[in-house]
C-alpha cells in the first residue's frame, strides 16, 4: 500500500526486531492515517527537495515493539507519528536544517550527529494532525539540548 508517491506502508512499518521476536507490528487504520500524514507532510517534500531516496530506519512501532527495543510505549513511533531516516548523499545536519526551516513538524531531533562525519547519526521527525510544536533538539546519546541553528 502506497502512503504517498515514494513511501509505502511496508517501509514505514518493517522491523527486523519485530520479525526476529515474532512481534505483531501491524498498524491500525488510525495509525495508517497518521503515517500517511507524516509521509505527505514531511517525507515527500524532503525527498523532492533533495531529489534523492530517503532510507527509513524506523517508522511505526507497536507498543510491544517499543518495549522490546527499550523505547517508551508512549513514543510518537507507537502513535505512527514519527520516523527516523537519512537521505543518501546528504549531510544529516543539512537534512535536519531543511526540515527545520521549511516544513511543519512536531518534533525534530538530530540524533548522534558528529560534525566530523556528515553521514553520522540520523534524523527523527514527527508530525501530528493535532498540533505541531516545531520543537528542534540535538541528542548525543545522553542529553537532549535545544537546537537553535
Amino acid at each position: 500500500m502506497q502512503l504517498s508517491g515514494h513511501f509505502s506502508l511496508r517501509e514505514l512499518t518493517q522491523s527486523q526486531t519485530a520479525f526476529r521476536k515474532g512481534i505483531d507490528n501491524k498498524p491500525t487504520p488510525e495509525h495508517i492515517e497518521n503515517l500517511t500524514e507524516l509521509a505527505v507532510q514531511v517525507l515527500e517534500p524532503t525527498r523532492r527537495h533533495f531529489s534523492k531516496p530517503i532510507a527509513i530506519s524506523s517508522g511505526y512501532r507497536s507498543k510491544e515493539l517499543c518495549l522490546a527495543i527499550g523505547s517508551s510505549e508512549n513514543s510518537q513511533h507507537a502513535k505512527a507519528e514519527a520516523a527516523d531516516f537519512e537521505c543518501f548523499g546528504v549531510d544529516n545536519k543539512e537534512l535536519a536544517k531543511y526540515i527545520k526551516n521549511n516544513l511543519v513538524f512536531d518534533q525534530l531531533i538530530l540524533e548522534f550527529y558528529n560534525p566530523d562525519d556528515p553521514s553520522s547519526g540520523w534524523v527523527h521527525c514527527s508530525y501530528s494532525k493535532e498540533e505541531n510544536r516545531k520543537q528542534s533538539l540535538l541528542y548525543n546519546g545522553k542529553d537532549y539540548t535545544e537546537w537553535l541553528t
